[in-house]
Parts: C-alpha cells; structure tokens; sequence
C-alpha cells in the first residue's frame, strides 16, 4: 500500500516522502481501515520540523493523527464495528474514558498515523463518524473537534447561554468553538490577523472580531466589548506568549482552557492577574472516547459540520502541508486519501 513517512530525524517538509508498506492485517480485536481521509494540525507541523516534544522523529513515522474511513476486515473477537461502517481514529488510543492518565500514546507520533491507504487499530479506539458527514469532515473531528468539544464542554464549567467566549484564532480548534459555543447559546468574539477571516467567522455567528494585527493589546479591545467585566471562556492556543493577555481578558470567575503553543513558549505567565478573579486555568490535552462519542451526538443532533477549507490529492500531501504552514487557511486542511 502507498504511505507517506517523515524520515528519520526529519527538521524540514524535505523529510515527508511516500512509499510503500506491505499491506497491513488485523490481529485480534483490530479493524483493517481503508482511509478515505486525513487532515492536518498544527502539531504534524511541529513533528516535521522536529520541534515536537521530544524533537526529530526516531524511526520513519506515518504522519497525521486524523484520519477517516471505512472498515474493510476485522480480526477475531470484533464486536463494535462491522465491514463497510464508516470510523475515525481516536487521536490518544487506548484513552477510553475517565480522567487522563500518565501514559497517553497519540497517533502521528509515537505511533504511526492515518497518511496511508490503509491503517490497523484496536476496535476500543476507532469510533463512528457522523452519518450526516463526508470522509473529509470526518477527519477533521479526532484532534480539534475534540480538544474543542473538551475546551468548552467538559472541563471545568461547561459554556452556558449567554456567557462570553474568546477564541483565539481561525484555525481548526477555534472554528470548532465557535460553532459549538453559538449552538450553546454564547457570544463569540473572536480574534485574526485577517479582517476577511473575521468577517467569515461573523458570517458563521461570530459576534465581534479583533483584528490583532492592528490591535496588539487586544485584551483591552475584550474588556471594551465586554463592559470591563471580560470572558467567561478563552480558547488559549497562544501559550505563554498570549498567556499574559488572556490573565486580563478572562472575566472574575472565568476559564481558560489551555491548548497550544502558537504564540511561542515563552513569556509572563505570572499567575496573579488570574488568582485575584478567583478564575481557572485548565490545561486541554485534546480527550478521551467517551468526550468524542458526546461531541458526536451533538453534531448530529445540531448538524453541524466541520469547516473544511481546502481538500488536497494525496499525491499532493507536501502542498497541503505547505498550506497549513502558510496560515492562509480557515478551520482545517484536508487531504483525501
């Protein structure tokens, strides 16, 4: 079968070449998927740059947590799923349920991920996508529909009617929570570099936007919107270097959900500006099963579907990667399979 693999020590997109594998064979209790469809997030960047934790990749790796398809074989002792049902991968497979445990083991890295033509995974960590969703939709829920879904919904206090969310960004994770945050009955502000993406997130229900670009100290741009009062909810993928901003937005008893590191590692993360609002920081390492089985019923109940802002050939992966790389995009870049 055709996979793509990021070589060994990989530090650039010159490490990411397809080839071949021998086609895989389920064990007991493992499904044979036939992919149909991947996407990309901002951490497969980081593992091919060899910037991800742990730095170069150490064997040839398969790239891409995300990935949809169909199950063409299962192995002995299958019992949740039946050839031709259509499935996703669980981003940390064996996290079933319950609080996260110490071990946590996601594909693209260390395991190998979805960019192949066919994939083998335990039946304990695929779940069913959306019936109302095509395969690239459906790759696009493992990684950053669930880190949302985790971000808003299940930690600390879950967004309610008429809170206030702040979501940084346009790309998978903040379109995400927008949408789940509007079909919850929040505000959404919403912050871009791009005036044109801030008026595609008003058109999907986004209520004010903040161009950072032209508004550095956008925390004090919250504050105004908000009467002074700030955010009962801030999607943090900025890291320390937005933490500072986001201690002042986030409103006397507020949350933040803690996610990525896009405005690099460092900077004032003193935590007083948060301890004086009596206010929380949670930090969000994407989610289990069950957390992606509840996101499931909502999207189908509420037919929400994922923002998919370009579809690439897998012959033509290295450009979807490039894409990704060039920020131009809005919610998620797929490559069908």
């Amino acid at each position: 079968m055709r996979v793509y693999e990021i070589a060994k020590g990989s530090t650039s997109l010159e490490g990411l070449r397809q080839t071949e594998r021998p086609d895989p064979q389920p064990g007991a209790h493992e499904v044979l998927i036939r992919v149909r469809a991947t996407s990309l997030n901002f951490r497969d960047q980081a593992i091919i740059l060899g910037r991800y934790f742990g730095g170069p990749v150490s064997r040839n790796l398969i790239p891409l947590s995300d990935g949809a398809g169909e199950v063409v074989s299962t192995g002995p002792g299958v019992t949740r799923f039946k050839v031709g049902d259509r499935v996703a991968g669980i981003f940390f497979q064996g996290w079933i349920h319950g609080p996260q445990p110490g071990w946590l083991t996601a594909l693209g890295n260390p395991l190998d991920g979805m960019l192949a033509e066919c994939v083998v995974l335990p039946e304990e960590s695929v779940i069913a996508i959306p019936r109302h969703l095509s395969y690239e939709e459906g790759a696009a829920l493992p990684c950053a529909g669930v880190t949302a879904w985790n971000a808003l919904m299940v930690a600390g206090n879950p967004v309610r009617a008429g809170d206030t969310v702040l979501c940084m960004g346009t790309g998978g994770v903040s379109i995400f929570a927008l949408q789940f945050a509007k079909t919850a009955g929040a505000r959404v502000i919403i912050t871009s570099s791009s005036d044109e993406k801030i008026e595609r997130a008003r058109a999907m229900g986004a209520a004010e936007g903040i161009n950072y670009a032209l508004t550095p100290e956008w925390e004090k741009e919250v504050l105004r919107l908000t009467d002074g009062r700030g955010v009962d909810h801030i999607v943090e993928v900025g890291g320390a270097g937005s933490l500072a901003r986001s201690f002042q937005a986030v409103a006397p008893s507020g949350k933040i959900a803690l996610i990525g590191v896009l405005a690099g590692m460092t900077g004032d993360t003193g935590p007083h500006p948060l301890m004086m609002k009596g206010s929380s920081m949670h930090g969000i390492a994407v989610g289990n099963r069950s957390m992606f089985e509840q996101m499931n019923r909502a999207l189908e109940t509420n037919q929400i579907r994922p923002v998919v802002d370009k579809v690439f050939p897998f012959e033509e992966a290295a450009a979807a990667f490039r894409y990704q790389a060039s920020g131009e995009f809005m919610g998620k870049v797929v490559v069908a399979v």
